[in-house]
């Protein structure tokens, strides 16, 4: 355990000034380095000239004692958030705006939009001794109200503030984590709650006339195709190495890092998805290599358009139409969950209504004539 002792430091004007020293050193907090010492930003007098210069000393030396002591509860503790105070004059905005890009895993620029959004409520700085549980709820009403900060004015879907406030929810779960507020901001605010949407998804049937359709694209075609066989998003499908490509026929698997969730995954996949990966590359070439997402909205229009299909089908349309075609067939909502890698069984359960509403649908096919 650090012990914590008062030192002083000679100035030139007769003065000395007094800092902390901790041995052993402790680690910062947020730049991981170790740290010695502590200015207390106070001073003594050398040679006291008279009384007020004699009951500064004596009031200064018994203000420093009582910061060493709560300093070193403090570390017996292992409360180093003092460490940090410097930092927590530095600009949140600026700390939001670096984590979103370093978190991005997409063309998208949703992250870089919820911080427009940010600024757009707190200005263009705000110090991270500013942030508290009043300004969040305040910055969450301001979403709801669904403000339009865009050059076209429009305003933001519930659903779209969903996105920027779960972002800066994680944003304040990081400044708690390194100890750069004392408060955890991100457990005292609530996220707001998603309003559900219809979720586009595509029948057997119309996967199948997709595959007997002629496609501009080849390479977009079997990334689509194979993301309704395995379940994987743009991002995985995209970033997938021939290196984690496991197994022999029959029993082929993925071992990939799952970009969305950070989770190391291990997803058993069909011999047909094996078959659209076409001709294997080297370890680290991509499978899908040249695949962009700017690409696929003018592909997938016009694809979908000559197979006849008149649906607003995205990318991940063919993540939803994996897992509802899944549970359609009998395949228990755990292993679902497990297969699309999803941290929570209540993620998997949205697409369990998409096909509880096939099933009430079903029920009124059949009528019988009772008069008769």
């Amino acid at each position: 355990m650090s012990k914590v002792k008062i030192r002083n430091r000679p100035l030139k004007d007769n003065r000395h000034s007094l800092y902390l020293d901790y041995y052993p050193p402790l680690r910062h907090p947020k730049t991981g380095k170790m740290v010695r010492r502590e200015n207390l930003k106070l001073y003594l007098y050398d040679k006291p000239k008279n009384d007020s210069h004699k009951k500064h000393n004596k009031e200064t030396l018994l203000l420093a004692e009582h910061v060493r002591c709560n300093r070193q509860l403090d570390v017996q503790n292992r409360r180093f958030g003092f460490l940090s105070d410097d930092a927590r004059d530095a600009d949140f905005i600026q700390f939001f705006a670096e984590f979103n890009r370093k978190k991005q895993t997409s063309l998208s620029d949703q992250a870089a939009m919820s911080v427009k959004y940010f600024q757009a409520f707190a200005g263009e700085t705000l110090k991270f001794s500013d942030l508290d549980e009043f300004l969040c709820e305040d910055y969450k009403y301001f979403l709801l109200s669904g403000p339009g900060i865009s050059r076209r004015g429009r305003p933001i879907s519930r659903n779209t503030a969903v996105s920027y406030f779960a972002k800066f929810r994680t944003a304040l779960k990081e400044v708690y984590r390194r100890n750069l507020v004392n408060e955890d901001l991100y457990s005292k605010t609530d996220p707001i709650d998603p309003k559900e949407t219809h979720r586009e998804r595509l029948e057997l049937e119309e996967l199948q006339l997709l595959v007997n359709t002629p496609a501009k694209s080849d390479l977009m075609k079997r990334a689509c195709l194979f993301s309704a066989l395995t379940g994987l998003r743009f991002s995985d499908v995209q970033s997938l190495t021939w290196n984690e490509v496991r197994g022999y026929k029959g029993k082929y698997s993925l071992q990939y890092f799952q970009e969305k969730t950070e989770g190391a995954e291990n997803l058993p996949i069909p011999d047909q998805a094996v078959d659209l990966m076409g001709k294997p590359g080297s370890d680290s070439e991509p499978v899908f290599y040249g695949l962009v997402y700017y690409r696929l909205k003018d592909f997938l229009r016009k694809w979908l358009a000559s197979a006849g299909i008149k649906k607003n089908i995205t990318f991940h349309s063919f993540r939803h139409t994996y897992a509802t075609l899944q549970i359609e067939m009998g395949t228990d909502i755990y292993t679902v969950s497990k297969m699309l890698g999803h941290k929570s069984i209540k993620t998997t359960e949205i697409y369990a209504k998409v096909v509880d509403r096939k099933k009430i649908e079903a029920t009124r096919k059949i009528n019988l004539d009772l008069k008769g």
